[in-house]
């Protein structure tokens, strides 16, 4: 595909439209030799970049030829590194902002494919979605008149999507960056009654932070932030009235997963991190005791969502760290 450039890219660029046949034409030097360079992916970003005007069939194929690139062709094969997490996060967005949503999409199909990926890009990816509540603009709201403060179901499916990526199919409980972003996003929200699915997951995540940072071994996230069957037939909940179905259905199906982890379990845990670390060449920060004490119930007051995850940590208060304990107690006094 290396003559991608010199026999299509300056006369779409020059024009400032894809068509459709040019899509075709692309496709065809792809699936001629399947291999798809550094300069090929340059040659799509930028045709990307200069085409406001873009036929229906563009945003698969550039997505999935770029994730093949920075997925399967650009070595480490099947890791993102720091370093190409930068590369991508410096070609599609200005000042960490992503402009379209075609862009948001193959970051999170990127994140999806690969085996393991930085955090930063995880993070740059929900920072996509706070983006969206907390300033009320970005790709995800392109064309809505949507106040800020409010958060869809398909944006918080799209954070659920995005925390499973990163993931993958390790035990690999949410980090600290993650979590700033969720705590970020559920501090702007300024009607938690209006969207309880953002409720199910906000308390899902956070109760996985705080499990791993009270030395429990954790489930896959898929396991511990699925949207269970129930959740479609719950009517319409109060964040009150939805921790309690959650009590006794979704999260207590998977209590058992949160185990206290033996000194070899933590050993191996740590060793399994390092690896990730090797691979990505990015530092995994687990988020502390001490930080989600700080983080939760910020300025001495509690969001709807997180006096609903006050309510559910008071049931696991044996399990938890004794600070966040201390912690779970002094707010449920307050709440």
């Amino acid at each position: 595909m290396g003559a991608l450039k010199s026999l299509l890219v300056d006369e779409i660029v020059r024009r400032g439209s894809i068509k459709d046949v040019d899509v075709l034409r692309l496709r065809s030097i792809v699936h001629r030799d399947g291999i798809v360079s550094e300069e090929d992916a340059e040659a799509l970003l930028q045709i990307n970049e200069a085409c406001p005007v873009q036929d229906a069939t563009w945003p698969d194929f550039f997505i999935e030829t770029l994730t093949d690139y920075v997925v399967n062709q650009a070595p480490p094969e099947g890791y993102i590194t720091a370093d190409g997490g930068k590369w991508l996060i410096a070609r599609v967005s200005k000042d960490d902002k992503i402009a379209r949503k075609t862009e948001l999409d193959l970051v999170v199909n990127i994140l999806d494919k690969s085996r393991w990926s930085p955090v930063s890009l995880s993070r740059f990816a929900l920072d996509q979605v706070r983006r969206a509540v907390v300033d009320g603009d970005g790709p995800l709201r392109a064309g809505q008149v949507v106040e800020k403060g409010r958060i869809s179901e398909p944006e918080v499916e799209l954070v659920r999507r995005i925390l499973y990526a990163f993931g993958g199919d390790g035990n690999v409980a949410v980090t600290r960056a993650e979590a700033d972003v969720l705590f970020e996003i559920n501090d702007a929200i300024v009607n938690p009654e209006a969207n309880p699915a953002w409720t199910d997951l906000f308390v899902k995540a956070v109760t996985n932070v705080v499990m791993a940072a009270s030395g429990q071994a954790v489930p896959t996230r898929e396991e511990a932030m699925r949207r269970d069957a129930w959740f479609a037939e719950r009517g319409e909940l109060s964040p009150k009235s939805l921790i309690a179905a959650m009590v006794t259905s979704s999260i207590d199906a998977v209590r058992g997963a949160y185990q206290e982890q033996s000194p070899e379990e933590r050993a191996l845990a740590r060793l399994e991190h390092q690896r990730i670390e090797i691979i990505t060449n990015e530092v995994i920060t687990q988020a502390e005791a001490g930080w989600l004490c700080e983080r939760i119930g910020r300025d001495g007051k509690l969001t709807p969502n997180e006096a609903a995850l006050i309510t559910y940590l008071k049931k696991e208060s044996p399990n938890i760290h004794p600070d966040l304990q201390a912690r779970v107690d002094r707010l449920a006094q307050a709440a």
